[in-house]
């Protein structure tokens, strides 16, 4: 009547399923959604050369010398910028030498910009230093340039030289 037998004791039982791996889960069933990745921090002792692409969020304490695409990117208090750089948002409060392109641009008090902003919306904090020019553009991440056209070819012709004018008389 009663046994000692395992059978129904509560707890998992062999082939339960524990260790499955998504290779084992019935077809049908979608991985976990993804989540957002955080910001990425680039520290105040990190010096990259080179290019940075991303489609998440980037703070730079450090310094860049290259281009930086990336959704959202602040620029620190410590931060060096030399390059291009273009993002759905960007706040500097430190220091960037070239051109700026982002639908939303914030310059804090703390900011040093030199080079053209291209932008949808801006905003300048009183102290903020700023050399070079702003122009507000619907779609400032386009890649097409339109505010500067290519330099055209110069052709230069030699005319051979008019004719001499007949003399007026003399009245």
């Amino acid at each position: 009547m009663f046994s000692k037998s395992r059978v129904n004791e509560p707890g998992p039982k062999q082939g339960d399923g524990e260790n499955k791996s998504w290779t084992d889960a019935p077809k049908g069933d979608a991985p976990p959604p993804r989540a957002k990745a955080g910001t990425s921090v680039l520290s105040s002792d990190l010096t990259i050369t080179g290019n940075i692409k991303t489609t998440g969020d980037v703070q730079v304490e450090g310094t860049v010398e290259g281009d930086i695409r990336a959704h959202l990117l602040t620029v620190g208090e410590t931060a060096t910028i030399r390059g291009e750089i273009v993002a759905d948002d960007i706040v500097v409060n430190g220091r960037v030498i070239g051109r700026v392109r982002g639908l939303k641009v914030r310059l804090t008090s703390t900011a040093r910009v030199e080079g053209d902003i291209i932008h949808k919306t801006i905003a300048i904090e009183s102290g903020a230093h700023f050399e070079g020019s702003v122009q507000r553009q619907d779609d400032p991440l386009q890649q097409g340039k339109k505010a500067i056209a290519p330099p055209q070819p110069q052709v230069t012709q030699t005319a051979a030289p008019a004719p001499a004018a007949p003399p007026k008389p003399q009245v």
